[in-house]
């Protein structure tokens, strides 16, 4: 029962990490994301302003 106890609580441990991990990741590929989008728009601006 005690190694029972041991190996639920150490996947819990690991889902928890894991979880973690993958909010982390989705929050910078939000970032990244909206970095990608914000820079397209400069460029775009930049080109608009050239050709005026």
């Amino acid at each position: 029962m005690l190694k029972l106890a041991a190996i639920l609580l150490v996947l819990m441990i690991v889902f928890g990490v894991l979880g973690f991990v993958v909010d982390v990741a989705g929050g910078l590929a939000k970032i990244a994301f909206f970095v990608c989008l914000i820079g397209l728009a400069l460029s775009l601006v930049g080109k608009a302003v050239r050709r005026g």
